[in-house]
């Protein structure tokens, strides 16, 4: 395919990185095409070949050729992963072609190890697939692959009978062919759906069937999940449990709602997954989701409520009948009819019925005493109204039954107050039995509505509270970046949404560890943590609400990416049960959004862990290259020196004072190279404990100066500080070491005989200290670069491990100051040291005289 683009469309392709495995007829396809060479790695006494991420960015091809997405790259390779480097590159602009075997998805890992009994390390994340513009199978039967193998196009003779003989048998190969198939389809299917929002396709496409079972809290909702189920199997299709809330449908009892809840939850068991759906009507909801979802048989129960009321209310078997359109509608026996006196009489929103009604009949009460005293005072000509008003309140605070129950009062009560003749029922124009029915049935609809309203404002009350705790903890969790802090965050919202004590666990090879707990002081007893260590060792709910230890009072549930668990989220219900559905929906998304944060901040973790190695092993190659000459110097000049005092004892003793003298001075210079070092260590590590005292600058210059007199000795040094006798907070050693780096540095990079300059200034906050030479000054650029360690300059005059600067400027901070550098107006460079002013102690008042005098 490459080569084609190349040929036929001119594209600029590269090949970035193909793993032929020595085999000829792979290098053979490679003939023709830009390659683009590997960088080689040091590691362990090997030399690695990696693919050079950063000669593709500097290339920018149009197209770029990258095999094996799943490898590792060596350690001090800048990404972890080479499909992270594939992300660099797309963010660039790249276009890029790469392979993946299917043992490497990540979400299929641990079936492909349970499988081959096979574990494999190297795995791609599923979210680099689903991002892919196009995914394309090459597909072999497990002969043909065998076969190639045989012949040794896959790998040479003896790795490719290991492979025959283990990973690559005929079962495994035929199990992760399924796999690969599978995945596959499921693209295509994600592409199909895709296809079809974007261009409006309403009808259903059976080109691979979907079934979709509408569950309510009825028993019979359990003979159609089993149905349903038993129906996909057979197909070998996915399959949806759907419940509609629509306003026309009545509200649910809290002993309906937890049936709903049961079946839901043995449908998901069943390997359903859930949709829980809202709309005008529940065929509407239903027929909706469907033609959105490609569904092609829906699967609903047999009505077993009378006839009469599919004509006052509509039938949801008709509506969906007349709506599928070119939708199956199974229609499966249900159990039979609930005896009236099983059925519970309370519904939503009438935990307390009786005061409910109660209330209801005193609205209506109350609007015929207002109605009876405005017709004292005036002439009232439509009392009805108020009536219609108290039915509007009792059907918008009681619920439907009571607003049913004052609709007929206020009939009952308009007839008897104000039709004549008055204070009896009797109706001696017929006129009026009409006026009662548009009132009973005026009534009924403000009933109907107000139950509607009632209805959608649950809905939107209850999606908007799980909206909100979802983008609350997604905001929390975006800016947590360790391990810690997104626990804290996972725990705070949890106890917040859940009304729970909330727990988050991290897996460990020995136990789990708490990372974080919403309340600190509460505990888990052993039992408790037993679920805990079983939801990390199955990776499934399990405790209260669950099939699995469902006597605990907690709630366990595994945080899930891809093949891995990073830890488990536990929660202890105040209540005391479990979540609904919807507070399991609710509860599916907080573990997915934290097991993400904690896979990111693990992943954070590893690449910052693998740039410290990267740039330690920089580091130690740096001080190897920098130290090396300046170790092996004075070591072979005290070597040559001792050679000669034991080979020639009779040298004159002017020439062995001479050797004597330079075995000295080397060793000096060998001792301040090693003790730069140590220092440079210990001011990294932060292992130096400063041992500040008041010290006047004058002291802090005069010990510098006095260690360095006999370097400085052909040298003017002028001396100028504002207030000699200024005291300052310090580390006497190191400061005059800070001293000693500077002056050094001065002698070392100026012409002989050349003046360097001391001054101090100061104002109310700030000391500065200022070492000036008059030597050629500082390159360009190179007065922040001058401070990094093992630099010595573009021409660096002498030796030296380039460690002084690093060092003065390490003790600079170490002080809470700032050393820089500069070069001066007057030619030459300057060094400035600022610190800080503080107020020294009040000294020490002289002791009282003796008044009594010696005695």
């Amino acid at each position: 395919v490459a080569r084609d683009l190349v040929i036929d469309h001119k594209l600029d392709v590269v090949v970035g990185v193909v793993e032929t495995h020595r085999r000829a007829d792979t290098a053979a396809l490679l003939l023709g095409l830009d390659l683009l060479p590997r960088r080689k790695v040091a590691y362990r006494d090997h030399t690695l070949e990696e693919f050079d991420l950063d000669a593709a960015l500097a290339r920018r091809p149009q197209l770029i050729l990258i095999d094996e997405l799943a490898h590792t790259n060596a350690p001090g390779s800048r990404h972890p992963k080479r499909w992270q480097d594939v992300e660099e590159l797309l963010d660039a602009g790249i276009d890029v072609f790469t392979t993946v075997n299917v043992q490497h998805v990540d979400s299929l890992s641990d079936v492909v190890a349970q499988i081959t009994r096979v574990s494999v390390r190297e795995t791609v994340p599923d979210s680099i697939l689903d991002e892919a513009d196009a995914i394309e199978l090459v597909d072999l039967s497990p002969e043909e692959l065998l076969q190639r193998l045989r012949e040794g196009k896959v790998y040479l003779p003896d790795q490719a009978r290991r492979a025959a003989e283990h990973f690559f048998q005929r079962g495994n190969l035929l199990a992760l062919r399924e796999l690969a198939l599978r995945r596959t389809a499921q693209r295509v299917d994600d592409d199909v759906r895709e296809f079809r929002q974007e261009h409006g396709v309403t009808e259903a496409w059976p080109a691979g069937e979907r079934i979709l079972v509408a569950v309510g809290p009825a028993p019979s909702s359990a003979r159609l999940i089993r149905a349903a189920a038993r129906m996909a199997a057979g197909l070998h299709c996915p399959w949806v449990a759907a419940h509609v809330e629509a306003p026309t449908s009545r509200g649910l009892s809290e002993r309906d709602r937890e049936q709903l809840d049961t079946h839901l939850r043995d449908a998901a068991g069943l390997g359903a997954s859930i949709a829980r759906l809202t709309g005008v009507t529940v065929a509407d909801a239903v027929l909706s989701y469907a033609r959105r979802h490609n569904v092609t048989r829906i699967v609903v129960g047999k009505p077993t409520h009378p006839r009469l009321r599919d004509r006052v209310r509509g039938s949801l078997l008709d509506s969906l009948v007349r709506g599928s359109a070119d939708i199956d509608v199974h229609v499966i026996g249900g159990d039979a009819p609930t005896p009236a006196s099983a059925r519970p009489a309370a519904r939503a929103g009438a935990a307390e019925p009786g005061r409910s009604y109660l209330a209801g009949v005193a609205v209506v009460a109350l609007a015929t005493a207002v109605a009876l005293g405005l017709r004292r005072l005036v002439d009232l000509p439509d009392p009805e109204m108020l009536f219609l008003l108290a039915v509007m309140v009792a059907a918008t605070w009681f619920g439907r039954g009571p607003s049913l129950v004052a609709a007929a009062l206020a009939v009952a009560a308009y007839d008897f107050f104000f039709v004549p003749p008055y204070l009896t029922f009797s109706v001696t124009d017929q006129r009026y039995f009409l006026t009662f029915a548009m009132m009973f049935a005026t009534g009924l609809a403000i009933s109907a509505l107000a139950g509607r309203l009632r209805a959608q404002e649950r809905f939107a009350v209850g999606r908007e509270e799980r909206t909100a705790a979802l983008f609350a903890l997604t905001q929390e969790l975006s800016a947590a970046e360790r391990a810690e802090e997104i626990a804290a965050a996972a725990c705070r919202r949890a106890a917040e949404a859940f009304d729970a004590v909330a727990w988050v666990f991290a897996a460990r090879p020995a136990a789990p560890e708490l990372l974080a707990c919403s309340q600190p002081q509460a505990l888990l007893d052993a039992r408790e943590l037993g679920v805990v260590r079983w939801a990390l060792d199955r990776g499934d709910a399990a405790g209260l609400g669950t099939d699995t230890l469902p006597g605990t009072p907690v709630l366990a549930v595994p945080l899930t990416v891809g093949s891995t668990r990073p830890g488990v989220l536990v929660l202890r219900p105040r209540a005391g049960r479990g979540p609904s559905v919807d507070g399991q929906h609710l509860l599916d998304l907080f573990a997915r959004q934290v097991a993400g944060a904690l896979a990111r901040a693990d992943l954070a973790d590893r690449a910052r862990a693998s740039a410290v190695r990267a740039e330690a092993e920089e580091l130690r190659s740096s001080l190897l290259s920098a130290v090396s000459h300046d170790l092996r110097t004075p070591l072979a000049a005290i070597t040559g020196a001792g050679t000669t005092l034991r080979d020639a004892p009779d040298l004159p003793a002017a020439s062995r004072d001479a050797l004597l003298d330079d075995i000295v001075t080397e060793a000096a210079r060998l001792e301040r190279l090693v003790g730069n070092l140590l220092d440079m260590t210990r001011l990294e590590s932060g292992t130096l404990v400063l041992r500040r005292d008041w010290v006047p600058v004058e002291e802090l210059v005069g010990s510098a100066l006095h260690r360095l007199e006999a370097r400085l000795a052909g040298r003017a040094v002028t001396v100028a500080l504002a207030d000699p006798l200024e005291l300052v907070l310090v580390d006497p050693v190191l400061l005059e070491q800070l001293l000693v780096n500077l002056l050094e540095n001065a002698d070392k990079h100026t012409p002989a005989g050349t003046a360097i300059e001391l001054r101090s200034s100061q104002d109310d906050d700030y000391l500065e200290l200022e070492v000036r030479d008059h030597g050629a000054g500082l390159a360009a650029g190179d007065e922040e670069r001058v401070f990094e360690k093992f630099y010595r300059g573009a021409n660096p005059a002498s030796s030296g491990a380039g460690l002084g600067l690093a060092i003065c400027r390490a003790i600079a901070r170490a002080h809470g100051g700032e050393l820089t550098a500069r070069n001066h107006p007057g030619g030459g460079a300057s060094f400035r040291l600022r610190l800080a002013r503080t107020t020294p102690p009040p000294a020490a008042p002289d002791p009282p005289a003796d008044l009594n005098g010696p005695t």
